[in-house]
């Protein structure tokens, strides 16, 4: 009998859900989508018996696997997750209060492995709610002190106007976006960073979800 898993939205299980999400469109064998998602070959073929029997996925004749409905699967999982609950939020004030200019002083430092979310990168990718706050997600604790020197950050124990945000997986960095020199997440990751998030989260959510969806109907129609 084959394994299946419990949760397809865990944190291993959605390295897989992203990567298929991400690159709608493409077949993929298992050795490809476990080496593509850093996940082990045998999880990963737990996960796909998985989104196979929910119909979630359809193999071909080469046994190779295809995302079947990515609009169904992406919002589930943004009904499902939590970004202000899984995360670690370190925060901070800047005294810079227009968005723009501190953007543009961020994209002059030296940075590390970053990528921003929430209002802020929808504010990147497609300028509809502005952001009164600025989330983005670092790679390690230790970029912590390089990002508050160079930009002249100061730590508060309430509220703030910068979250650096220690994800829950490194798996949200998976095919960040370069828009204007500044790193924000894949659409995917944003979308459902967004979907729960207050303040206008999921409005923005639309806008994104728009894009994606326009994307998605170009690969069908491939």
């Amino acid at each position: 009998m084959m394994r299946e898993v419990n949760n397809i939205f865990s944190k291993k299980a959605s390295r897989i859900i992203r990567v298929l999400l991400v690159n709608f469109g493409r077949k993929w064998t298992i050795e490809e989508l476990s080496k593509e998602s850093n996940v082990s070959l045998g999880y990963t073929h737990a996960v796909v018996t998985t989104l196979l029997k929910q119909s979630n996925v359809h193999r071909d004749n080469s046994y190779k696997v295809k995302l079947s409905n990515p609009g169904l699967i992406l919002k589930r999982w943004a009904s499902y997750s939590q970004y202000t609950a899984v995360n670690t939020f370190l925060r901070y004030h800047t005294f810079e209060d227009n968005i723009d200019n501190f953007l543009r002083k961020f994209k002059e430092i030296e940075n590390r492995r970053y990528a921003f979310t929430v209002l802020t990168g929808a504010h990147l990718v497609a300028p509809y709610v502005r952001p009164t706050n600025i989330h983005f997600y670092i790679g390690k604790r230790r970029d912590v002190d390089h990002y508050v020197a160079k930009l002249d950050l100061r730590p508060v124990e309430t509220g703030g106007n910068i979250s650096m945000v220690l994800p829950y997986d490194e798996g949200v960095f998976y095919k960040t976006q370069d828009i204007e020199g500044l790193k924000v997440v894949s659409n995917v990751q944003l979308y459902v960073d967004l979907m729960n998030y207050p303040a206008r989260g999921e409005e923005a959510a639309q806008g994104i979800l728009f894009l994606l969806e326009k994307e998605w109907k170009n690969h069908v129609f491939q």
